[in-house]
């Protein structure tokens, strides 16, 4: 599977060791800071703070805080596009996809690199690398779906599918952070009715996101 950061880009900017454990202290520290207040605070001294770390680490590790963000993007794209992998090998992929969408901590979190990249060029170009790898993953998923279900395209191509229900599900998260439910749960009934119609009432394991890889 294609990395979401470039191996000889990131091999470049890295000072400290990869594989070193307090690498992934400070990207899992950054990370529940851009969770819990926005990217607005995740700065090199709230980062060493979070970890319980001297600040001159972060700098050991990153050289820049744009190459502590683009590891922590690239570390959260890989973990999606495996989740989609999985969701095209699980017994219900459309129930699996609906659930990928709707996630409201990743949508959030996707937000907020969103916004970030309206300030950082080489973030921005990495989301839509990134999000290119997400469509043809979710492609394939509801591809093989449709194929399995004998369902005709006569109206709308897979890829249309995708990106209609990508955004009503983006829509309903966005929305639910605002604290704006109307019509929400119409829109979410709709949608169970259809999936069950296709693949029947969800039976998906609770952990499918956390099954081994093949």
């Amino acid at each position: 599977m294609a990395g979401a950061v470039d191996a000889s880009q990131a091999s470049a900017r890295r000072l400290g060791a990869p594989d070193a454990k307090n690498r992934t202290v400070l990207l899992d520290a950054a990370e529940r800071l851009m969770a819990d207040e926005g990217y607005a605070a995740v700065t090199s001294r709230r980062v060493a703070e979070q970890a319980g770390l001297k600040p001159q680490l972060v700098h050991y590790y990153f050289r820049t805080m744009d190459d502590l963000f683009l590891e922590l993007f690239g570390r959260r794209a890989e973990q999606m596009l495996r989740h989609h992998q999985l969701a095209l090998r699980s017994p219900q992929p459309l129930w699996a996809l609906w659930e990928l969408n709707t996630d409201a901590q990743g949508t959030a979190m996707t937000m907020e690199f969103i916004a970030l990249a309206n300030h950082r060029k080489t973030l921005r170009a990495e989301i839509a690398r990134y999000a290119e790898l997400y469509r043809t993953e979710q492609i394939k998923t509801i591809t093989a779906a449709m194929a399995r279900y004998d369902v005709p395209f006569d109206e709308f191509s897979p890829t249309v599918l995708m990106v209609l229900m990508t955004g009503a599900t983006q829509v309903l998260v966005q929305e639910e952070l605002l604290g704006v439910s109307a019509g929400h749960e119409e829109t979410l009934q709709f949608a169970a009715r259809w999936l069950t119609f296709l693949e029947g009432p969800r039976q998906l394991d609770p952990n499918w996101r956390h099954a081994a890889p093949e």
